[in-house]
């Protein structure tokens, strides 16, 4: 992602919250480059369209933060709280969220592309038509999302929480499933032939019903029973 260059930038400070606050006086969105806002209590600004590049946000506070339309490149943000947060179509690219709290956040429209989101909370997020690419969600928390007919490209969901997640239609292209809790999802219609299933067992596959696997896969899950297929 290349960044529209604000003319409000504002280049490697350290910046706590009474800063922040004093920049958006204005009302008009900042460019934070390079910039320190570890463990900055943020929670309840307004930043709006504002864009973070290079900035650290290790730990910091954005617990109901106004945050619509944000920008957030190459950013490193592990443990950073985003919970109740408006992120409608906000970007995150190339950034570090592990273990970072997003529950009860607004993400209408959001999108995460070649991101870390390890461990990461997304419980009760509001989260219609967020997108994931090229994206790390390693025993992440995404309960009851909906991926529908969604093209799913290099995202790593191993041993992620997905009880009643929305697989129907959706196109998986170079992406793990290993050991996720899928109990109650639905991949009815689901091209599932670019998944790793590893860690399936044939007795866990019924949320699978209507899906497409290739041979090779199901011959894994029959080799549970001792089965070959030649």
């Amino acid at each position: 992602m290349n960044s529209p260059i604000s003319d409000r930038a504002v280049r490697e400070r350290s910046l706590d919250r009474a800063a922040i606050q004093r920049m958006g006086e204005e009302g008009q969105p900042v460019q934070l480059i390079d910039c320190d806002l570890e463990e900055a209590d943020l929670s309840e600004l307004t930043l709006d369209g504002w864009l973070f590049e290079r900035c650290d946000l290790r730990n910091a506070d954005l617990t109901s933060a106004k945050l619509d339309g944000t920008a957030w490149q190459s950013c490193r943000a592990s443990q950073a709280n985003f919970s109740s947060a408006d992120l409608s179509d906000a970007r995150f690219f190339s950034s570090d969220l592990n273990n970072s709290d997003f529950r009860m956040a607004i993400l209408h429209a959001a999108s995460f592309e070649n991101c870390k989101l390890t461990g990461a909370d997304l419980s009760e997020a509001r989260a219609i038509d967020v997108r994931f690419a090229e994206t790390l969600l390693i025993s992440a928390r995404l309960p009851a999302f909906s991926f529908h007919k969604q093209q799913l490209t290099k995202i790593d969901f191993s041993h992620a929480e997905m009880r009643k997640c929305d697989f129907r239609k959706a196109i998986f292209d170079e992406c793990s499933l290993r050991d996720a809790n899928l109990e109650g999802a639905r991949f009815d219609g689901a091209d599932l032939r670019g998944a790793d299933l590893g860690g399936l067992r044939l007795i866990d596959a019924r949320p699978f019903r209507g899906a497409t696997i290739s041979p090779s896969q199901a011959s894994e899950l029959l080799g549970e029973l001792g089965l070959k297929v030649v």
